[in-house]
């Protein structure tokens, strides 16, 4: 029987590709998190706050519509978001190599 020698991982390969591969990596991922903060921001300050006088013109449930823009909109477009960010990442770990093990190993 021959040796066999075992494989190093690509990291003490190349550990410089490594690197950069988890930085641009984690600088796609704060993108992320940036543009969905900023849609959050967004629905939740101008319909709430800016344009709750015209939006109290209309009522639902007995309530003025400003108020539900501001109170549970919000919160439904938070939930929405969260839904979003993991679509999204879930396509970013495959672009670079990093999704999880489905098998459930632990490892």
């Amino acid at each position: 029987m021959g040796s066999l020698r075992r494989a190093r991982p690509i990291s003490e390969k190349y550990p410089m590709t490594e690197s950069s591969n988890r930085q641009a990596y984690w600088k796609a991922n704060v993108r992320i998190i940036l543009i969905l903060l900023g849609v959050w921001f967004v629905v939740g300050f101008f319909p709430g706050i800016l344009f709750v006088e015209q939006l109290n013109e209309f009522h639902l449930g007995g309530f003025p519509l400003g108020f539900w823009f501001a109170q549970q909109g919000s919160m439904f477009i938070f939930v929405a978001l969260i839904l979003v960010y993991c679509i999204w990442v879930e396509k970013l770990d495959r672009a670079y190599h990093v999704e999880e093990d489905d098998r459930g190993g632990g490892e």
